[in-house]
Protein backbone atom coordinates (compact mmCIF):
# COMPACT_ATOMS: atom_id res chain seq x y z
CA UNK A 1 0.00 0.00 0.00
CA UNK A 2 1.44 3.31 -1.01
CA UNK A 3 1.14 5.76 1.89
CA UNK A 4 3.40 8.47 0.54
CA UNK A 5 6.74 6.71 1.27
CA UNK A 6 9.14 5.44 -1.31
CA UNK A 7 8.19 2.08 -2.59
CA UNK A 8 11.64 1.03 -3.81
CA UNK A 9 13.91 -1.06 -1.59
CA UNK A 10 15.62 0.79 1.23
CA UNK A 11 19.38 1.05 1.02
CA UNK A 12 21.47 -1.37 2.99
CA UNK A 13 23.68 -0.11 5.83
CA UNK A 14 26.79 -1.03 3.90
CA UNK A 15 25.84 1.15 0.90
CA UNK A 16 28.40 3.91 0.29
CA UNK A 17 27.12 7.52 0.21
CA UNK A 18 27.05 9.43 -3.01
CA UNK A 19 29.59 12.12 -3.65
CA UNK A 20 27.24 15.02 -2.96
CA UNK A 21 28.88 18.31 -1.99
CA UNK A 22 27.97 19.40 1.50
CA UNK A 23 26.89 22.96 2.26
CA UNK A 24 29.50 25.36 3.46
CA UNK A 25 30.21 25.20 7.20
CA UNK A 26 28.09 27.26 9.60
CA UNK A 27 25.36 27.95 7.01
CA UNK A 28 21.85 28.03 8.62
CA UNK A 29 19.46 25.48 7.24
CA UNK A 30 15.66 25.83 7.64
CA UNK A 31 13.20 23.05 8.02
CA UNK A 32 9.60 23.46 6.87
CA UNK A 33 6.55 21.38 7.25
CA UNK A 34 5.85 18.91 4.58
CA UNK A 35 2.63 18.54 2.76
CA UNK A 36 -0.15 18.02 5.31
CA UNK A 37 -1.21 15.09 3.27
CA UNK A 38 2.01 13.39 4.11
CA UNK A 39 0.95 12.98 7.65
CA UNK A 40 1.57 14.68 10.90
CA UNK A 41 5.06 14.92 12.18
CA UNK A 42 6.55 14.82 8.68
CA UNK A 43 9.04 17.53 7.82
CA UNK A 44 11.27 18.27 4.90
CA UNK A 45 14.42 20.37 4.62
CA UNK A 46 13.41 23.62 2.99
CA UNK A 47 15.49 25.12 0.24
CA UNK A 48 17.07 28.46 1.12
CA UNK A 49 15.25 31.53 -0.01
CA UNK A 50 16.31 33.17 -3.18
CA UNK A 51 18.40 36.27 -2.69
CA UNK A 52 16.73 39.62 -2.98
CA UNK A 53 17.39 41.86 -5.89
CA UNK A 54 19.21 44.30 -3.69
CA UNK A 55 21.20 41.63 -1.87
CA UNK A 56 24.87 40.93 -2.42
CA UNK A 57 24.74 37.15 -2.17
CA UNK A 58 24.97 35.43 -5.51
CA UNK A 59 22.25 33.18 -6.68
CA UNK A 60 22.78 29.59 -5.60
CA UNK A 61 21.23 26.37 -6.64
CA UNK A 62 18.84 24.87 -4.09
CA UNK A 63 20.50 22.15 -2.02
CA UNK A 64 18.62 19.60 0.00
CA UNK A 65 20.23 17.43 2.61
CA UNK A 66 20.07 13.82 1.70
CA UNK A 67 20.42 10.63 3.64
CA UNK A 68 24.00 9.48 3.25
CA UNK A 69 22.83 5.93 2.91
CA UNK A 70 20.76 6.72 -0.19
CA UNK A 71 22.79 6.94 -3.37
CA UNK A 72 22.42 9.91 -5.61
CA UNK A 73 19.90 9.48 -8.36
CA UNK A 74 16.83 11.00 -9.93
CA UNK A 75 14.36 12.70 -7.63
CA UNK A 76 11.84 10.44 -5.94
CA UNK A 77 8.71 10.96 -3.91
CA UNK A 78 9.18 12.64 -0.55
CA UNK A 79 9.82 10.27 2.28
CA UNK A 80 8.56 11.19 5.72
CA UNK A 81 9.43 9.54 8.96
CA UNK A 82 7.36 9.39 12.09
CA UNK A 83 9.39 10.84 14.93
CA UNK A 84 6.70 10.49 17.64
CA UNK A 85 5.55 14.14 17.94
CA UNK A 86 2.14 14.65 19.52
CA UNK A 87 -0.13 17.49 18.61
CA UNK A 88 -0.24 19.61 15.53
CA UNK A 89 2.82 19.01 13.45
CA UNK A 90 2.43 22.30 11.60
CA UNK A 91 2.40 24.30 14.83
CA UNK A 92 5.42 22.52 16.13
CA UNK A 93 7.25 23.16 12.90
CA UNK A 94 6.43 26.83 13.06
CA UNK A 95 7.79 27.13 16.59
CA UNK A 96 11.05 25.46 15.75
CA UNK A 97 11.52 26.95 12.33
CA UNK A 98 13.95 29.61 13.54
CA UNK A 99 16.40 27.27 15.28
CA UNK A 100 19.69 26.86 13.42
CA UNK A 101 20.78 23.32 12.90
CA UNK A 102 23.92 21.68 11.65
CA UNK A 103 23.63 20.16 8.23
CA UNK A 104 22.53 16.56 8.33
CA UNK A 105 24.75 15.07 11.01
CA UNK A 106 23.34 11.84 12.35
CA UNK A 107 23.37 11.27 16.04
CA UNK A 108 25.85 8.89 17.55
CA UNK A 109 24.33 5.45 17.45
CA UNK A 110 25.57 2.06 18.36
CA UNK A 111 27.26 0.49 15.34
CA UNK A 112 25.67 -2.50 13.75
CA UNK A 113 28.87 -4.55 14.15
CA UNK A 114 31.94 -4.78 16.39
CA UNK A 115 34.76 -2.26 15.94
CA UNK A 116 37.05 -3.04 13.05
CA UNK A 117 40.43 -3.96 14.53
CA UNK A 118 42.04 -3.20 11.18
CA UNK A 119 40.75 0.35 10.94
CA UNK A 120 43.22 2.95 9.86
CA UNK A 121 43.36 6.19 11.84
CA UNK A 122 42.53 8.99 11.64
CA UNK A 123 39.43 8.19 9.63
CA UNK A 124 37.23 7.61 12.66
CA UNK A 125 35.67 4.68 14.42
CA UNK A 126 34.33 1.50 12.97
CA UNK A 127 31.30 1.34 10.77
CA UNK A 128 30.43 1.71 7.16
CA UNK A 129 29.31 5.30 7.61
CA UNK A 130 32.92 6.60 8.07
CA UNK A 131 33.54 8.76 5.01
CA UNK A 132 36.41 7.74 2.80
CA UNK A 133 39.31 10.21 2.65
CA UNK A 134 39.58 12.25 -0.49
CA UNK A 135 41.96 10.99 -3.11
CA UNK A 136 45.26 12.88 -3.18
CA UNK A 137 46.70 13.84 -6.53
CA UNK A 138 50.30 15.11 -6.51
CA UNK A 139 50.75 18.43 -8.16
CA UNK A 140 52.18 18.01 -11.61
CA UNK A 141 54.85 20.33 -12.87
CA UNK A 142 55.06 20.81 -16.62
CA UNK A 143 58.20 21.58 -18.50
CA UNK A 144 60.21 24.77 -17.92
CA UNK A 145 59.24 24.89 -14.23
CA UNK A 146 55.76 26.38 -14.67
CA UNK A 147 53.49 25.15 -11.85
CA UNK A 148 50.50 23.17 -13.08
CA UNK A 149 47.02 23.88 -11.70
CA UNK A 150 45.74 21.40 -9.15
CA UNK A 151 44.17 18.32 -10.59
CA UNK A 152 40.40 18.59 -10.86
CA UNK A 153 38.47 15.34 -10.79
CA UNK A 154 35.66 14.87 -13.19
CA UNK A 155 32.66 15.80 -11.08
CA UNK A 156 29.27 14.52 -12.13
CA UNK A 157 26.89 16.95 -13.71
CA UNK A 158 24.66 18.66 -11.13
CA UNK A 159 21.13 17.34 -11.02
CA UNK A 160 18.00 19.24 -10.22
CA UNK A 161 16.84 18.67 -6.73
CA UNK A 162 13.11 19.09 -6.15
CA UNK A 163 12.12 21.85 -3.83
CA UNK A 164 9.99 19.58 -1.68
CA UNK A 165 12.44 16.66 -1.23
CA UNK A 166 12.31 15.59 2.34
CA UNK A 167 15.20 14.64 4.59
CA UNK A 168 14.64 11.93 7.12
CA UNK A 169 15.32 13.10 10.59
CA UNK A 170 17.06 11.09 13.26
CA UNK A 171 15.14 9.66 16.15
CA UNK A 172 14.46 12.16 18.90
CA UNK A 173 12.73 15.46 19.33
CA UNK A 174 12.44 17.58 16.22
CA UNK A 175 14.88 20.46 16.10
CA UNK A 176 13.63 23.97 15.69
CA UNK A 177 14.43 24.96 12.15
CA UNK A 178 15.54 28.55 11.58
CA UNK A 179 13.90 30.87 9.15
CA UNK A 180 14.79 30.32 5.56
CA UNK A 181 17.73 32.39 4.40
CA UNK A 182 19.37 32.93 1.13
CA UNK A 183 22.06 30.38 0.55
CA UNK A 184 25.31 31.69 -0.84
CA UNK A 185 26.54 30.51 -4.16
CA UNK A 186 28.56 27.40 -3.64
CA UNK A 187 31.95 27.17 -5.28
CA UNK A 188 33.00 24.07 -7.07
CA UNK A 189 34.55 21.38 -4.91
CA UNK A 190 38.33 21.63 -4.55
CA UNK A 191 40.78 18.83 -3.99
CA UNK A 192 42.43 19.14 -0.66
CA UNK A 193 45.71 17.86 0.61
CA UNK A 194 45.11 15.44 3.41
CA UNK A 195 47.10 15.89 6.59
CA UNK A 196 46.09 13.80 9.61
CA UNK A 197 47.51 16.36 12.03
CA UNK A 198 45.68 19.40 10.71
CA UNK A 199 42.08 20.24 10.04
CA UNK A 200 40.48 18.44 7.14
CA UNK A 201 39.39 20.15 4.02
CA UNK A 202 42.25 22.63 3.65
CA UNK A 203 42.74 23.39 -0.04
CA UNK A 204 45.93 22.33 -1.67
CA UNK A 205 46.77 25.92 -2.48
CA UNK A 206 46.56 26.81 1.20
CA UNK A 207 49.54 24.59 2.12
CA UNK A 208 52.53 26.86 2.51
CA UNK A 209 55.59 25.83 0.57
CA UNK A 210 59.00 26.36 2.15
CA UNK A 211 60.55 29.51 0.84
CA UNK A 212 63.41 28.98 -1.55
CA UNK A 213 66.83 29.60 -0.06
CA UNK A 214 68.46 32.66 -1.40
CA UNK A 215 71.07 31.93 -4.00
CA UNK A 216 73.41 34.41 -2.44
CA UNK A 217 74.09 32.13 0.50
CA UNK A 218 74.89 29.27 -1.86
CA UNK A 219 77.33 31.48 -3.75
CA UNK A 220 78.99 32.60 -0.53
CA UNK A 221 79.35 28.98 0.62
CA UNK A 222 80.94 28.01 -2.70
CA UNK A 223 83.32 30.94 -2.47
CA UNK A 224 84.27 29.92 1.04
CA UNK A 225 85.01 26.35 -0.06
CA UNK A 226 87.20 27.58 -2.91
CA UNK A 227 89.07 29.95 -0.61
CA UNK A 228 89.65 27.16 1.90
CA UNK A 229 90.96 24.84 -0.82
CA UNK A 230 93.30 27.56 -2.08
CA UNK A 231 94.68 28.25 1.39
CA UNK A 232 95.21 24.58 2.18
CA UNK A 233 96.88 23.99 -1.19
CA UNK A 234 99.33 26.86 -0.66
CA UNK A 235 100.02 25.73 2.90
CA UNK A 236 100.58 22.14 1.76
CA UNK A 237 103.00 23.31 -0.94
CA UNK A 238 105.00 25.35 1.57
CA UNK A 239 105.20 22.45 4.02
CA UNK A 240 106.16 20.00 1.25
CA UNK A 241 108.92 22.32 0.02
CA UNK A 242 110.27 22.70 3.54
CA UNK A 243 110.25 18.93 4.13
CA UNK A 244 112.00 18.31 0.81
CA UNK A 245 114.75 20.85 1.52
CA UNK A 246 115.31 20.10 5.19
CA UNK A 247 114.62 16.37 5.25
CA UNK A 248 111.50 16.43 7.40
CA UNK A 249 110.11 18.12 10.46
CA UNK A 250 111.52 15.69 12.99
CA UNK A 251 114.75 13.79 13.56
CA UNK A 252 115.12 10.88 11.17
CA UNK A 253 115.69 7.47 12.70
CA UNK A 254 116.45 4.79 10.16
CA UNK A 255 115.36 1.20 10.79
CA UNK A 256 118.10 -1.24 11.60
CA UNK A 257 118.26 -4.94 12.31
CA UNK A 258 118.97 -5.90 15.86
CA UNK A 259 122.04 -7.76 16.99
CA UNK A 260 121.90 -11.40 16.06
CA UNK A 261 124.07 -14.45 15.86
CA UNK A 262 127.57 -13.57 14.59
CA UNK A 263 128.70 -17.17 14.21
CA UNK A 264 129.49 -18.33 10.67
CA UNK A 265 129.82 -21.74 9.11
CA UNK A 266 133.43 -23.00 9.28
CA UNK A 267 133.52 -23.61 5.52
CA UNK A 268 132.40 -20.08 4.66
CA UNK A 269 134.90 -17.35 3.82
CA UNK A 270 134.16 -15.65 7.11
CA UNK A 271 134.65 -18.91 8.99
CA UNK A 272 137.90 -19.63 7.15
CA UNK A 273 139.22 -16.14 7.81
CA UNK A 274 138.32 -16.31 11.50
CA UNK A 275 140.23 -19.57 11.81
CA UNK A 276 143.33 -18.60 9.79
CA UNK A 277 143.93 -14.95 10.66
CA UNK A 278 145.50 -15.59 14.12
CA UNK A 279 148.26 -17.61 12.41
CA UNK A 280 149.09 -15.03 9.72
CA UNK A 281 151.71 -12.31 10.29
CA UNK A 282 152.92 -9.21 8.49
CA UNK A 283 156.71 -8.99 7.95
CA UNK A 284 158.63 -5.73 7.69
CA UNK A 285 162.26 -5.90 6.50
CA UNK A 286 164.90 -3.22 6.20
CA UNK A 287 168.61 -3.47 5.35
CA UNK A 288 171.15 -2.99 2.61
CA UNK A 289 169.58 0.34 1.69
CA UNK A 290 166.20 -1.18 0.91
CA UNK A 291 163.05 -2.21 2.72
CA UNK A 292 160.05 -4.31 2.00
CA UNK A 293 156.79 -5.67 3.31
CA UNK A 294 155.41 -9.16 2.97
CA UNK A 295 153.41 -11.87 4.69
CA UNK A 296 154.14 -15.15 6.45
CA UNK A 297 152.37 -17.79 8.55
CA UNK A 298 153.24 -19.76 11.66
CA UNK A 299 154.56 -23.30 11.13
CA UNK A 300 154.98 -24.50 14.75
CA UNK A 301 154.85 -23.42 18.35
CA UNK A 302 158.58 -22.72 18.42
CA UNK A 303 158.06 -19.57 16.39
CA UNK A 304 159.10 -20.69 12.89
CA UNK A 305 157.43 -18.67 10.14
CA UNK A 306 157.47 -19.51 6.42
CA UNK A 307 157.63 -16.76 3.78
CA UNK A 308 159.17 -15.94 0.36
CA UNK A 309 162.87 -15.44 -0.17
CA UNK A 310 162.38 -12.16 -2.00
CA UNK A 311 160.55 -10.77 1.06
CA UNK A 312 163.56 -11.14 3.39
CA UNK A 313 166.33 -10.91 0.79
CA UNK A 314 167.21 -7.37 1.92
CA UNK A 315 168.06 -8.72 5.41
CA UNK A 316 170.09 -11.73 4.22
CA UNK A 317 173.47 -10.30 5.27
CA UNK A 318 172.57 -7.69 7.88
CA UNK A 319 169.19 -6.20 8.52
CA UNK A 320 166.15 -6.02 10.76
CA UNK A 321 163.07 -8.24 10.52
CA UNK A 322 159.95 -7.49 12.56
CA UNK A 323 156.77 -9.53 12.72
CA UNK A 324 153.30 -8.18 13.51
CA UNK A 325 150.52 -10.60 14.45
CA UNK A 326 146.88 -10.14 13.62
CA UNK A 327 146.24 -9.07 17.22
CA UNK A 328 148.66 -6.17 16.75
CA UNK A 329 151.46 -7.65 18.82
CA UNK A 330 154.92 -7.07 17.33
CA UNK A 331 158.09 -9.14 17.75
CA UNK A 332 161.58 -9.26 16.26
CA UNK A 333 162.61 -12.21 14.09
CA UNK A 334 165.83 -13.70 12.70
CA UNK A 335 166.53 -15.44 9.39
CA UNK A 336 166.88 -19.26 9.70
CA UNK A 337 167.39 -20.20 6.05
CA UNK A 338 166.49 -19.29 2.47
CA UNK A 339 166.56 -20.75 -1.01
CA UNK A 340 166.61 -18.65 -4.18
CA UNK A 341 165.64 -21.44 -6.58
CA UNK A 342 162.45 -22.22 -4.65
CA UNK A 343 161.91 -18.61 -3.49
CA UNK A 344 161.32 -19.76 0.10
CA UNK A 345 162.67 -18.62 3.47
CA UNK A 346 162.13 -19.35 7.17
CA UNK A 347 162.36 -16.79 10.01
CA UNK A 348 161.90 -17.34 13.72
CA UNK A 349 160.53 -15.22 16.55
CA UNK A 350 161.41 -15.68 20.22
CA UNK A 351 159.71 -14.72 23.43
CA UNK A 352 156.21 -15.06 21.95
CA UNK A 353 153.69 -17.37 23.56
CA UNK A 354 150.34 -18.79 22.52
CA UNK A 355 151.36 -19.20 18.90
CA UNK A 356 148.82 -20.94 16.71
CA UNK A 357 150.35 -22.94 13.86
CA UNK A 358 148.37 -23.02 10.61
CA UNK A 359 147.58 -26.59 9.50
CA UNK A 360 149.04 -27.77 6.19
CA UNK A 361 147.03 -29.45 3.45
CA UNK A 362 148.00 -31.65 0.47
CA UNK A 363 148.50 -29.80 -2.80
CA UNK A 364 148.37 -33.04 -4.79
CA UNK A 365 144.69 -33.42 -3.88
CA UNK A 366 143.76 -29.97 -5.14
CA UNK A 367 141.48 -29.83 -8.17
CA UNK A 368 140.80 -27.04 -10.57
CA UNK A 369 137.75 -25.07 -9.40
CA UNK A 370 138.26 -25.68 -5.69
CA UNK A 371 137.48 -22.56 -3.59
CA UNK A 372 140.44 -20.88 -1.96
CA UNK A 373 141.10 -17.88 0.29
CA UNK A 374 144.22 -15.72 0.17
CA UNK A 375 145.32 -13.82 3.30
CA UNK A 376 148.05 -11.18 3.44
CA UNK A 377 149.04 -7.53 3.68
CA UNK A 378 148.84 -6.05 0.17
CA UNK A 379 150.46 -2.61 0.15
CA UNK A 380 150.96 -3.02 3.91
CA UNK A 381 147.22 -3.46 4.55
CA UNK A 382 147.47 -6.31 7.01
CA UNK A 383 144.79 -8.94 7.60
CA UNK A 384 143.40 -8.57 4.08
CA UNK A 385 141.23 -11.48 2.96
CA UNK A 386 140.36 -12.30 -0.66
CA UNK A 387 138.75 -15.35 -2.16
CA UNK A 388 138.66 -17.20 -5.48
CA UNK A 389 139.23 -20.62 -6.98
CA UNK A 390 142.07 -22.75 -8.28
CA UNK A 391 142.39 -21.76 -11.93
CA UNK A 392 145.09 -24.28 -12.96
CA UNK A 393 147.68 -26.70 -11.60
CA UNK A 394 151.38 -27.35 -12.44
CA UNK A 395 151.72 -24.00 -14.13
CA UNK A 396 155.49 -23.59 -14.81
CA UNK A 397 156.63 -20.05 -14.00
CA UNK A 398 159.92 -18.30 -13.36
CA UNK A 399 160.23 -15.28 -11.10
CA UNK A 400 163.01 -12.90 -10.24
CA UNK A 401 166.01 -12.23 -12.47
CA UNK A 402 166.45 -8.63 -11.35
CA UNK A 403 170.17 -9.17 -10.69
CA UNK A 404 170.79 -10.12 -14.28
CA UNK A 405 173.07 -13.10 -13.58
CA UNK A 406 170.22 -15.54 -13.02
CA UNK A 407 171.17 -16.15 -9.42
CA UNK A 408 167.84 -14.82 -8.18
CA UNK A 409 165.62 -16.69 -10.64
CA UNK A 410 163.14 -19.11 -9.10
CA UNK A 411 161.39 -21.96 -10.86
CA UNK A 412 157.97 -22.89 -9.60
CA UNK A 413 155.50 -25.52 -10.74
CA UNK A 414 152.74 -23.28 -9.38
CA UNK A 415 149.08 -23.37 -8.53
CA UNK A 416 147.21 -20.66 -10.44
CA UNK A 417 144.36 -18.79 -8.72
CA UNK A 418 142.08 -15.89 -9.46
CA UNK A 419 141.98 -14.80 -5.81
CA UNK A 420 143.28 -11.21 -5.85
CA UNK A 421 146.99 -11.14 -4.96
CA UNK A 422 148.91 -7.86 -4.87
CA UNK A 423 152.40 -6.70 -3.80
CA UNK A 424 152.56 -7.42 -0.09
CA UNK A 425 150.66 -10.73 -0.36
CA UNK A 426 153.97 -12.56 -1.04
CA UNK A 427 154.66 -15.29 1.48
CA UNK A 428 151.06 -15.40 2.68
CA UNK A 429 148.99 -18.58 2.81
CA UNK A 430 146.52 -19.81 0.19
CA UNK A 431 144.05 -21.96 2.16
CA UNK A 432 141.28 -24.33 1.16
CA UNK A 433 137.72 -24.57 2.46
CA UNK A 434 138.96 -26.20 5.67
CA UNK A 435 141.45 -23.41 6.40
CA UNK A 436 144.44 -25.63 5.52
CA UNK A 437 147.42 -24.25 3.64
CA UNK A 438 147.72 -25.62 0.08
CA UNK A 439 150.09 -22.96 -1.32
CA UNK A 440 152.37 -20.00 -0.65
CA UNK A 441 151.45 -16.89 -2.64
CA UNK A 442 154.57 -15.89 -4.57
CA UNK A 443 153.96 -14.22 -7.94
CA UNK A 444 151.45 -12.37 -10.04
CA UNK A 445 151.16 -11.66 -13.71
CA UNK A 446 151.61 -7.92 -14.17
CA UNK A 447 149.57 -6.21 -16.85
CA UNK A 448 152.06 -3.38 -17.48
CA UNK A 449 155.24 -5.24 -18.29
CA UNK A 450 153.96 -8.75 -18.90
CA UNK A 451 156.63 -10.21 -16.63
CA UNK A 452 156.21 -12.25 -13.53
CA UNK A 453 157.35 -11.33 -10.07
CA UNK A 454 156.55 -8.37 -7.89
CA UNK A 455 159.10 -5.92 -9.18
CA UNK A 456 156.36 -3.56 -10.40
CA UNK A 457 153.50 -2.02 -8.49
CA UNK A 458 150.78 -3.24 -10.80
CA UNK A 459 147.61 -4.54 -9.20
CA UNK A 460 146.03 -7.93 -9.56
CA UNK A 461 144.48 -8.92 -12.86
CA UNK A 462 143.28 -12.28 -11.58
CA UNK A 463 146.50 -14.15 -12.40
CA UNK A 464 148.15 -15.20 -9.14
CA UNK A 465 150.56 -18.05 -8.54
CA UNK A 466 151.39 -20.01 -5.40
CA UNK A 467 154.10 -22.54 -4.60
CA UNK A 468 152.44 -25.90 -3.83
CA UNK A 469 152.58 -26.65 -0.11
CA UNK A 470 154.02 -30.14 -0.69
CA UNK A 471 157.13 -28.53 -2.16
CA UNK A 472 157.11 -25.78 0.45
CA UNK A 473 156.90 -28.27 3.32
CA UNK A 474 159.98 -30.20 2.11
CA UNK A 475 162.00 -27.04 1.61
CA UNK A 476 160.89 -25.55 4.95
CA UNK A 477 161.90 -28.72 6.83
CA UNK A 478 165.35 -28.65 5.20
CA UNK A 479 165.82 -24.97 5.96
CA UNK A 480 164.83 -25.42 9.62
CA UNK A 481 166.98 -28.52 10.07
CA UNK A 482 170.10 -27.66 7.99
CA UNK A 483 169.70 -24.06 6.89
CA UNK A 484 169.96 -25.19 3.29
CA UNK A 485 167.62 -26.85 0.76
CA UNK A 486 168.56 -29.52 -1.79
CA UNK A 487 167.49 -29.50 -5.45
CA UNK A 488 166.77 -32.57 -7.60
CA UNK A 489 168.97 -32.71 -10.73
CA UNK A 490 169.51 -34.94 -13.80
CA UNK A 491 173.14 -33.88 -14.41
CA UNK A 492 172.95 -32.07 -17.80
CA UNK A 493 173.53 -28.54 -19.13
CA UNK A 494 170.74 -27.16 -21.30
CA UNK A 495 170.95 -24.96 -24.35
CA UNK A 496 168.76 -22.03 -23.26
CA UNK A 497 169.00 -20.48 -26.73
CA UNK A 498 167.24 -23.37 -28.43
CA UNK A 499 164.11 -22.09 -30.18
CA UNK A 500 162.56 -25.42 -31.05
CA UNK A 501 159.90 -27.35 -29.16
CA UNK A 502 161.38 -29.03 -26.14
CA UNK A 503 164.57 -28.76 -24.00
CA UNK A 504 167.81 -29.47 -25.93
CA UNK A 505 170.91 -30.85 -24.18
CA UNK A 506 173.89 -28.58 -24.93
CA UNK A 507 177.03 -29.68 -26.70
CA UNK A 508 179.21 -28.15 -23.95
CA UNK A 509 178.80 -26.86 -20.45
CA UNK A 510 178.85 -23.28 -19.15
CA UNK A 511 182.58 -23.04 -18.73
CA UNK A 512 183.44 -25.28 -21.70
CA UNK A 513 183.19 -28.49 -19.74
CA UNK A 514 181.10 -31.48 -20.74
CA UNK A 515 177.36 -30.86 -20.93
CA UNK A 516 176.58 -34.23 -19.28
CA UNK A 517 177.92 -34.84 -15.76
CA UNK A 518 179.95 -38.02 -15.78
CA UNK A 519 178.34 -40.65 -13.59
CA UNK A 520 175.27 -38.49 -13.13
CA UNK A 521 171.60 -39.59 -13.57
CA UNK A 522 171.45 -38.54 -17.27
CA UNK A 523 174.73 -40.29 -18.12
CA UNK A 524 173.52 -43.47 -16.50
CA UNK A 525 170.20 -43.28 -18.42
CA UNK A 526 172.02 -42.99 -21.80
CA UNK A 527 171.21 -39.42 -22.65
CA UNK A 528 173.64 -37.78 -25.11
CA UNK A 529 174.47 -34.18 -26.06
CA UNK A 530 172.07 -32.82 -28.67
CA UNK A 531 169.16 -34.93 -27.50
CA UNK A 532 165.83 -33.03 -27.22
CA UNK A 533 163.73 -33.87 -24.16
CA UNK A 534 160.02 -33.37 -25.02
CA UNK A 535 158.19 -35.06 -22.12
CA UNK A 536 158.62 -35.69 -18.39
CA UNK A 537 156.41 -38.46 -17.05
CA UNK A 538 154.23 -38.00 -20.13
CA UNK A 539 153.80 -34.21 -19.72
CA UNK A 540 155.12 -32.07 -22.55
CA UNK A 541 157.78 -29.46 -22.04
CA UNK A 542 158.35 -26.68 -24.55
CA UNK A 543 161.66 -25.17 -23.37
CA UNK A 544 164.49 -25.51 -20.89
CA UNK A 545 162.78 -23.50 -18.13
CA UNK A 546 159.79 -25.80 -18.13
CA UNK A 547 162.06 -28.82 -17.85
CA UNK A 548 163.72 -27.33 -14.77
CA UNK A 549 160.33 -26.56 -13.21
CA UNK A 550 159.15 -30.14 -13.75
CA UNK A 551 162.30 -31.56 -12.23
CA UNK A 552 162.23 -29.17 -9.24
CA UNK A 553 158.69 -30.28 -8.49
CA UNK A 554 160.09 -33.65 -7.37
CA UNK A 555 162.32 -34.78 -4.56
CA UNK A 556 165.86 -36.04 -4.98
CA UNK A 557 165.79 -39.80 -5.47
CA UNK A 558 162.47 -39.82 -7.36
CA UNK A 559 162.40 -41.75 -10.62
CA UNK A 560 161.43 -39.98 -13.84
CA UNK A 561 160.60 -41.19 -17.33
CA UNK A 562 161.90 -38.87 -20.04
CA UNK A 563 160.90 -38.90 -23.71
CA UNK A 564 163.89 -38.03 -25.93
CA UNK A 565 164.03 -37.26 -29.65
CA UNK A 566 167.31 -38.28 -31.31
CA UNK A 567 167.82 -38.08 -35.06
CA UNK A 568 164.08 -37.64 -35.47
CA UNK A 569 163.19 -40.66 -33.39
CA UNK A 570 161.61 -40.73 -29.94
CA UNK A 571 163.19 -42.76 -27.18
CA UNK A 572 162.16 -43.27 -23.57
CA UNK A 573 164.78 -43.01 -20.83
CA UNK A 574 164.23 -43.77 -17.12
CA UNK A 575 166.47 -42.17 -14.49
CA UNK A 576 166.70 -41.48 -10.74
CA UNK A 577 167.01 -37.85 -9.69
CA UNK A 578 170.19 -36.70 -8.02
CA UNK A 579 170.70 -33.88 -5.46
CA UNK A 580 172.50 -30.56 -5.39
CA UNK A 581 172.96 -27.93 -2.70
CA UNK A 582 170.85 -24.87 -3.12
CA UNK A 583 171.86 -21.26 -2.45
Amino acid sequence: MNDGKPTDRKPKWWSRPASTPLPAPHQPVAYEAADPAAGEGDFTLAAPAAPQATGTAPEAAPVTAQDPSVPAGPPQAADTTDIGVTGNAAADAAETAELPVTPSVPQQARPLHEPDEYRTPPYGGPGPWAPAPPVQHPAATPAHGVPAPPHQPHAPAPQAVPQQQTQPLPHGPAPHAPAPQAAPRQTPAQWVQYDPWTSHGAPLSAVAEPPAKPRRRRGLALAGVLAFALVTGVLGGVIGSYVERNGGLTTIELPQAGSGDTARAPESVAGIAASALPSVVTIHVSGGGSSGTGTGFVLDTRGHILTNNHVVDAASSAGDISVTYSSGETASAKLIGKDTGYDLAVVQVTGVSNLKPLPLGNSDDVRVGDPVVAIGAPFDLQNTVTSGIISAKERPITAGGEKGDGSDVSYVDALQTDAPINPGNSGGPLVDSQARVIGINSAIRAADSGTGGEGGQAGSIGLGFAIPINQGKRVAEELINTGKATHPVIGVSLDMQFSGDGARVGEKGKDGSASITPGGPAAKAGIRPGDVITKVDGQRVHNGEELIVKIRAHRPGDKLELTVVRAGKEQTKTLTLGSSQGT
